[in-house]
């Protein structure tokens, strides 16, 4: 907590050269009870509106304290879903970081929930430059989809899957997952095979962390359901196995991607990095992350934004930014 808002400021104002971004849509139409992930049911239509603003603001702020030869070659949008947010002011957010950050033909990618994914959002992926998405599809398996709270049939997963290859996707990601309730081997190799099948790009295999202390919407999942530890591994190297004999090469220890993919290709050549993203190509040495609860890395330091929505807009309604923890490197 001693890592003040100057010494964001400072770090900003020295983040010269190659940069990339991440900005943080910490909402979702529909709320699943595993997912340990900082975001929101997006069912007030106020709220989505206040925090939209609070991020333009502080795009405002960051691209004033960026120096002249900063140069943003990647943006990456997360959650949450960030198509739980209208396409409308998806676009006007992407507007607001090419008329106020220099851009340099960046890399685009998004995290989408396929269940809320319309025909509305091709032309817009199309437009802003979308090449990279991940779909998170966690299982194919009907049961086990009723039993953590997220039902998707294959079939929609089919259709996001063709909508986002006419909008320009060439790297896509599946995020899957073993250790849930009821899982058996053969579950996940049912889905692992429908993965493949739809040549998703890039696969990332989690283990299920079931920590309801932490997580109170986590207390819906039966825990009595849940694998073992020797079940869990043994999923997890069934998993590899399959993966790696499907053609995915493997990339640390939970993703895979076809050999022909950027990621593929940098954990062949010792270029393989690690952000609070996971596994990436990104070379650039600073990220700058924008939204309640996003990470910014700089060389010599580590900046969290207030993790929770209602103070991270009050701040930035004040024209403050809006880190909470940070660590010095």
């Amino acid at each position: 907590p001693h890592v003040t808002e100057q010494d964001f400021a400072d770090a900003l104002a020295s983040a010269s050269g190659e940069i990339s971004l991440y900005l943080h849509i910490p909402f979702c139409e529909r709320i699943c009870w595993y997912c340990g992930c900082n975001t929101g049911a997006a069912n007030r239509q106020q709220r989505l509106v206040s925090y939209l603003d609070a991020l333009h603001r502080e795009i405002a702020l960051v691209a004033a304290l960026l120096p002249a030869d900063a140069r943003i070659g990647r943006i990456a949008f997360g959650g949450g879903s960030p198509n739980a947010i209208a396409p409308s002011d998806f676009t006007r957010l992407f507007d607001a970081l090419a008329e106020q950050l220099p851009l340099d033909d960046p890399i685009v990618s998004i995290e989408l929930d396929p269940r809320s994914l319309t025909e509305e959002w091709r032309p817009v992926l199309k437009a802003v430059g979308a090449t990279h998405a991940s779909l998170g599809v966690q299982t194919f398996a009907p049961h086990l989809q009723a039993a953590i709270g997220r039902i998707q049939p294959v079939e929609v997963i089919e259709r996001s899957v063709a909508l986002l290859r006419m909008a320009g996707i060439t790297s896509l990601n599946f995020d899957l997952m073993y250790g849930l309730p009821g899982q058996t081997e053969e579950d996940l190799a049912e889905t692992l095979d429908l993965a493949s099948e739809m040549r998703a790009n890039r696969i990332a295999l989690f283990g299920y962390a079931h920590i309801p202390h932490l997580i109170p919407r986590q207390r819906q999942i039966d825990a009595t359901a849940l694998p073992d530890q020797w079940a869990r591994f043994r999923m997890a190297a069934i998993g590899r196995h399959q993966l790696v004999g499907a053609g995915y090469q493997p990339v640390g220890f939970d993703h895979f991607a076809l050999p022909g993919d950027p990621l593929a290709q940098a954990a062949l050549s010792g270029r393989l990095r690690r952000n609070f993203q996971g596994f990436t190509e990104d070379q650039a040495p600073v990220l700058i992350g924008l939204g309640a609860s996003a990470i910014s890395s700089f060389p010599d330091l580590l900046v969290q934004n207030e993790k929770n929505s209602g103070r991270y807009r009050m701040m930035l309604s004040q024209n403050h930014l809006a880190p909470a923890l940070g660590k010095r490197r």
